[in-house]
């Protein structure tokens, strides 16, 4: 029996996903739809659109080649810039091309990896949406990345052959339902949790462009033997992976006894030359600076631009997964502060080519004892004073000499942003109350939640505002702080939610009253 349906879908809507059009904006046509189809066309429909396997003998970087290989040269380009926010970038003739190794401004200052926006500006808004939505979830090399899901943004001219990925990015973001409501009153409170990743922490997305660049650099020639980091942790164990699947030499350098043993393995694990320096993160940044410029050791530090780009990444897979629409809020911690320039960057990429048409009030969260930020923030950012940072649980944001506070200082004044501190108390509480809701989370979200809680009791987030939280690594890199917490074995500090193990001895009598205590108060209500 016929069926009473058939549809014609305008070709143009694939072909619009190329990039081949010189107009100045192109978007896909909307679909049309007609119908009188038979059971037999549907048949036949459906078999043409069958799917079939590339050749067993192919893998999917050769797919990948192979459906290369007859693509027009990308029109899109990308180069080093420096970073001025005090004037226009197009005031300075100085730039570089991404091929060259060089991380500072002739003036010594910070660079940026300046876009062709012209070029990306030819295809509109609604274009780019379709374009980074159809990747999304796929295995096509090396669009599965959420990072090179957005290629033509990140690395535009970067050969496909080059890209070292272990499909990072495409985190989750979830609605922290009860802790919103139970311990903020908030409706439409999210997580994005960015340590949901290769090696369990948000640097995967800006260690994938990193390296891949640095790939490209050996193939082409440029004299590099290795990539080394100063690191609190999470760097090192990014580029050590990534190094790892490249077969490049990494070298880190840790300062002694400040990591937790999950990241110090992390490293050695993959394969990395480890120098445990006696000093703190800022000493070992002093360190790989003098070495980089006498040895052929690429930098891997955020001072290098590159991996913002890999970072900024996040923000945009925020607005992707709200279906492009913008929070209110987006809380980030912060210690080098390149991840809040970052999330700023690719919010306002978004915006300057029409896929948002605004942009989100940023937080940077710091932990009191590592708040150079903070403090300049409260002076009315007035002349910024690098301090000697304290320890504290949240180790991957202990530095009191960010190198990228000029970065940090200008996204915050362009987002009418804020910044806010977390005390060591305030940090495991904040930690151990988001545990208890389900969560599972490192301090430094930690960090982040005690300034979300501190600016919902000032009422400067309201209860209705949509606000994200960005974690920034997996809690199971930091299981010794949660035990010393739920231990009662921090000194100076009264650990009120922790929830130790209760001991009890072998027999249905004593484990019958433990029971019924436990369980008098917690009937449904």
């Amino acid at each position: 029996m016929a069926s009473s349906c058939s549809s014609l879908l305008h070709s143009s809507f694939t072909s619009s996903l190329n990039l081949k059009s010189t107009t100045t904006t192109r978007r896909p046509p909307p679909f049309s739809i007609s119908c009188t189809s038979t059971d037999s066309d549907n048949n036949t429909t459906a078999a043409a659109a069958i799917k079939h396997r590339r050749p067993a003998d192919e893998n999917i970087r050769e797919e990948a080649r192979r459906h290369n290989s007859t693509s027009p040269p990308t029109p899109f380009s990308a180069k080093y810039v420096p970073f001025n926010p005090s004037s226009s970038s197009s005031a300075s003739t100085e730039s570089y091309s991404l091929d060259e190794i060089v991380y500072r401004s002739r003036s010594g200052g910070l660079l940026d990896v300046q876009h062709d926006l012209d070029a990306l500006k030819k295809f509109d808004g609604a274009y780019w949406r379709d374009l980074f939505d159809s990747r999304v979830g796929k295995t096509t090399w090396p669009y599965g990345s959420g990072v090179w899901s957005k290629k033509e943004w990140v690395l535009p001219e970067i050969h496909p052959d080059d890209i070292v990925s272990a499909f990072e990015g495409n985190s989750n973001l979830f609605w922290a339902e009860r802790f919103g409501k139970q311990f903020l009153g908030m409706k439409d409170l999210w997580v994005k949790h960015c340590g949901i990743s290769h090696t369990g922490s948000f640097k995967d997305l800006g260690m994938t462009v990193l390296v891949s660049q640095v790939n490209r650099l050996r193939k082409i020639g440029k004299p590099v033997v290795g990539v080394g980091c100063a690191s609190t942790g999470d760097t090192s164990a990014a580029l050590s992976a990534y190094c790892a699947s490249a077969g490049i030499p990494s070298i880190v350098f840790l300062p002694a006894n400040k990591i937790s043993i999950a990241q110090l393995v992390q490293p050695i694990a993959n394969g990395a030359f480890v120098l445990s320096v006696d000093t703190d993160f800022d000493g070992c940044m002093k360190l790989i600076r003098e070495v980089t410029a006498e040895l052929p050791i690429y930098l891997a530090n955020s001072l290098n631009s590159l991996r913002l780009e890999g970072q900024k990444t996040a923000a945009i897979e925020i607005l992707q997964q709200f279906d492009w629409q913008v929070p209110d809020w987006v809380i980030v911690p912060g210690g080098n502060l390149g991840n809040i320039y970052a999330f700023y960057k690719g919010f306002k990429m978004c915006q300057e080519l029409g896929l948002v048409d605004k942009i989100p009030r940023l937080v940077c969260a710091q932990a009191a004892n590592a708040n150079p930020l903070y403090l300049h923030f409260k002076s009315g950012w007035g002349e910024f004073k690098p301090i000697q940072a304290n320890s504290t649980f949240a180790s991957a944001i202990q530095i009191g000499d960010p190198v990228s506070i000029d970065r940090a200082v200008y996204a915050l004044k362009n987002c009418n942003g804020i910044v806010e501190e977390a005390t060591e108390e305030e940090l495991m509480d904040a930690m151990a109350l988001a545990d208890s809701t389900g969560m599972f989370i490192c301090p430094h979200t930690g960090v982040a939640l005690t300034a979300l809680i501190k600016l919902r009791k000032s009422g400067v987030i309201g209860p209705t505002d949509r606000t994200v939280v960005v974690s920034t690594a997996h809690g199971l890199k930091f299981t010794q702080a949660k035990v010393d917490y739920h231990s009662k074995e921090i000194s100076d500090m009264a650990c009120r939610y922790a929830n130790p193990p209760v001991n009890v001895k072998a027999d249905f009598g004593s484990v019958m009253d433990v029971l019924k205590g436990f369980l008098k108060d917690k009937a449904p209500k």
